[in-house]
């Protein structure tokens, strides 16, 4: 099982805060789980999942780049931080 987490702007959009996603039996990577969400979900998701600006995180440590994934781990998408 798979533990997703939504944030902020995000969250609204999809108006989704967490999914448990199965464990597909095989190796996956962040790329293909997110593609598989937005293909699951819809164009909304892919939309906004898509947006060049997203933040991917695996086990609270954010990735510029696709990982693989296991088991039991956490994936998060959140919006870029802004402040000022």
């Amino acid at each position: 099982m798979l533990r997703i987490l939504f944030f902020a702007r995000i969250r609204e959009e999809l108006d989704c805060a967490t999914l448990d996603w199965p464990w597909p039996g095989q190796a996956i990577d962040l790329d293909t789980l997110q593609e598989d969400l937005c293909l699951a979900y819809g164009a909304k998701w892919r939309e906004v999942l898509s947006q060049d600006n997203v933040i991917r995180a695996v086990n609270q440590t954010v990735t510029n780049d696709n990982c693989a994934l296991h088991d039991g781990d956490e994936v998060a998408f959140f919006p870029p931080v802004t402040g000022g």
